[in-house]
């Protein structure tokens, strides 16, 4: 049993616990979650005139704050804790106080009997286990570590060498074989035949580096190494190559996790990178803001440029420039041949500012042309995908002329595609989901049939299970996009355990403590947004230009509203009209509060004016909500809305104009992921109030360098703003305080070559790991397959048929 139920069944409070489970046996809610667990006890205490020691400190309060869920079906009260992040227990709760365990099998049925898709007496329901094929592998066992898999791996991996040397020399001796550039041998040749001779070779190797000065070129002593069996990979001069042998006889003789990972790291296995992201406007210019179109777009091309700079140095340093060796990263996307006047129908297109970098467009094939030749919203794309892996595989052989070493996904559609396309070509997997979509929408999962038509949610989340528990490793931006916080479920932990009523049951969906998990945040781009102190580096006639667009400018076609009083501190935002970012929550809290809009005028940047130019159904109806509100709460003359796309440049700079105004910016969305406009808005040196639920916890540090808003709790969210606003009226160097701490913030941690540099050396490591263990994985990714197979593909074919019949 709980400790947390035992310790107040064992004390006088358990009369408390039986009259607040029959409060809530006698609501009508029959379903609650966290939030309004807490509300029913402080309503609860406050009616029963209980202490606020009782409220706050008693062991009932306690286990009443760890409870996630409570669900009342029939007589059963059934009481989901969560004791610890990513542990989760469950309790059916008596009348009489008798607490019984719930197993998850039958947690699943209970929630299911709550939507009344029960049915037993019709037979079984498929369930979906992953965790016995994780006992094969290595698990964390500390939650803290969780998001730091490859420092775990190494240190397992070590103790593995240290273990069982002999197994784990020969697996790294024929790992160092494997390397080959296009015709061209890497690390080591025929000339070293056993690891025992590897040992002695290395030995001499570090003799006959050891007499070269530090900085002589690799060049002139190539071939002394190469007749002892070495060939070019180890360093580009006698002290790199000497650090590199050193790491791999410290190795051999006595292995250890960091010694581990600084040398895979710098073996040269990478050259050829993909990146895929089949959904939305992938271009580099007139696509942000369109539907599915925003910060993954930018995320992807900052990645690229800080990628292939990062890889050519670590070829350099390896040494390959004796081969003329140079990377290549393609972005595999889908080619819209109607593409509105964007580049989105051009089968290639060079990245700006890269040697060798393209974006691949693959179009999906014409099952209904009407379809096909447009824009396909990511929730509709689910037919496509296996097709478009297919074509793509065919597209990137050639490109490459050959296969590419790394296989990066974004987004639930390119982690499926990458899926199947390692899968094919036998390469490492990488999965960066951005948003998972079950966590964005309340009970997507419960409810998935009543939003079938619209979402598509049993292929998304089928295509979640699927890839996830098929890469290699993931990369999430921050720790609770794992496994959440105390007070929240993380992302992925929402995978953990879950039903879809009819369709299938997840017992086990995916394993937190796996070692596939990394925190590796993004960075921003560093030419483009930059602290609007810079003055040198701003360009007069552009920063004059959106001045007058941000607050003068009188063009119907684009911009709605005049400001009766242009000169207001602006309170500003920017995204996509969609219901998850809430810009139109955000105009009814402006729309509430008389003293913001005393103060300031509301500036927004987002999607289109008129119903009439989309064609997404979400921002149809955003569209329509917000001239309501502004109709509603009689905002005319104090709001601005911009429905125009912005260059990357325009937008640097307008985060800049709004800071020359002393402005704030304000990311209102009920869920974000990470928050790529934080970072920008925060190194630009705006002030920044953002969502409180998602990635912002991470990246701000609350009334330090930003602040948090509860986007649900309008008022509140209200007071945090205007609270900020007279503190900068008692100390008039504050707004320039929480400016610069914002600033510092981004650049001492939020850098894109912090993040590619952990990047390639953690595809290293897993490449390594996955070598190591490729017997282990392949009967989960023969389970995966059958997922695939039977369960994912007839759901896209009747869909397809759907889209067929349009």
């Amino acid at each position: 049993m709980s400790d947390l139920i035992q310790a107040v069944l064992n004390t006088e409070e358990k009369a408390d616990l039986r009259q607040f489970v029959s409060l809530l046996r006698t609501s009508d809610k029959k379903y609650l979650l966290r939030n309004e667990i807490l509300r029913a006890f402080g309503e609860y205490c406050q009616n029963y005139q209980k202490s606020e020691q009782f409220h706050t400190s008693s062991r009932l309060s306690k286990l009443i704050y760890y409870v996630q869920e409570i669900i009342l079906v029939n007589e059963t009260l059934c009481m989901i804790i969560r004791p610890r992040i990513a542990r989760q227990e469950a309790y059916r709760l008596l009348e009489d106080l008798t607490i019984e365990p719930i197993t998850p099998q039958e947690l699943l049925d209970l929630r299911d009997r709550l939507v009344n898709h029960y049915h037993p007496q019709d037979g079984g329901t498929f369930e979906i286990d992953f965790q016995p094929f994780y006992d094969y592998s290595p698990t964390i066992r500390d939650p803290k570590n969780i998001g730091k898999g490859v420092e775990f791996l190494n240190r397992y991996l070590s103790s593995k060498l240290f273990q069982d040397s002999s197994q784990w020399e020969d697996s790294l001796f024929n790992f160092l074989r494997l390397h080959r550039y296009g015709g061209s041998q890497l690390m080591i040749n025929e000339r070293i035949q056993s690891r025992q001779q590897l040992s002695d070779r290395v030995k001499q190797a570090l003799s006959l580096v050891s007499d070269q000065p530090a900085d002589s070129p690799y060049q002139s002593f190539r071939f002394d190494l190469q007749n002892l069996g070495f060939e070019p990979g180890w360093g580009n001069t006698s002290h790199r190559v000497q650090e590199t042998l050193e790491l791999l006889d410290r190795l051999i003789d006595s292995p250890d996790y960091q010694a581990l990972e600084a040398f895979i790291s710098r073996i040269p296995m990478i050259f050829k990178v993909v990146l895929v992201s089949p959904h939305g406007w992938f271009g580099q210019e007139g696509v942000l803001g369109r539907p599915d179109t925003g910060g993954q777009v930018v995320y992807i091309l900052d990645q690229v440029k800080s990628l292939e700079q990062q890889l050519q140095e670590d070829l350099d340093l390896a040494g390959l420039e004796v081969l003329d060796v140079h990377p290549k990263v393609m972005v595999l996307t889908r080619l819209i041949p109607n593409s509105d006047g964007t580049l989105c129908n051009q089968r290639l297109e060079k990245i700006y500012g890269t040697k060798d970098a393209w974006i691949l467009r693959v179009p999906f094939r014409e099952f209904n042309s009407k379809l096909t030749q447009n824009w396909i919203s990511r929730f509709e794309i689910w037919p496509y995908l296996e097709t478009f892996a297919l074509d793509a595989e065919k597209e990137l052989r050639a490109e490459f002329q050959g296969v590419p070493d790394l296989i990066v996904g974004n987004y639930s559609d390119g982690n499926l595609v990458a899926f199947l396309l390692a899968r094919r070509l036998k390469v490492t997997q990488c999965n960066i989901a951005h948003a998972l979509e079950k966590s964005k929408y309340l009970f997507s999962n419960l409810y998935w049939q009543d939003l079938e038509n619209s979402y598509h949610f049993s292929l998304q989340f089928t295509a979640d299970l699927i890839a996830m528990n098929a890469a290699n490793f993931i990369i999430s931006s921050t720790y609770q996009e794992i496994v959440g916080t105390p007070e929240s479920v993380g992302q992925y932990e929402s995978y953990k355990s879950f039903t879809m009523p009819d369709l299938y049951h997840v017992v086990s969906g995916i394993e937190l403590f796996s070692p596939k998990f990394n925190v590796v945040p993004p960075g921003v781009n560093e030419s483009v947004f930059f602290p609007y102190t810079r003055q040198d580096d701003r360009l007069l006639g552009d920063r004059d230009r959106l001045e007058e667009m941000l607050f003068t400018q009188d063009d119907p076609t684009q911009i709605y509203g005049t400001l009766d009083d242009p000169n207001k501190r602006p309170l500003f935002s920017m995204a996509r009209l969609d219901r998850i970012k809430n810009l139109t929550g955000l105009v009814e809290l402006y729309g509430k509060s008389t003293d913001l809009q005393e103060r300031c005028n509301l500036i927004l940047i987002a999607g289109k004016l008129r119903t009439e130019d989309s064609t997404d159904s979400e921002e149809i109806d955003q569209i329509q909500k917000l001239y309501q509100l502004i109709d509603q709460y009689n905002l005319y003359g104090k709001i601005r809305w911009l429905g125009t796309r912005l260059s990357k440049s325009d937008t640097g700079e307008v985060y800049r104009v709004i800071a020359d105004r002393q402005g704030i910016f304000v990311q209102p969305a009920l869920f974000e992921a990470f928050g790529l406009t934080i970072l920008e808005s925060m190194i630009t040196g705006l002030p920044t109030f953002a969502t409180r639920f998602g990635g912002p916890l991470e990246i701000i540090q609350n009334a330090v360098n930003g602040f948090y808003i509860n986007p649900t709790e309008q008022a509140e969210s209200a007071s945090v703003i205007l609270e900020f606003l007279n503190e900068c009226d008692r100390n008039p160097n504050y707004w320039s305080e929480i400016s610069k701490r914002g600033i510092d913030r981004v650049y001492s941690t939020y850098t894109w070559k912090i993040h590619t540099t952990r990047l390639l050396s953690l595809a290293k490591i897993y490449g390594f790991w996955n070598y190591t263990s490729q017997e282990n994985r392949e009967d989960m990714l023969r389970y995966i397959e059958s997922l695939f197979y039977l369960l994912y593909k007839p759901r896209a074919q009747q869909l397809m048929q759907d889209h067929m019949n349009r």
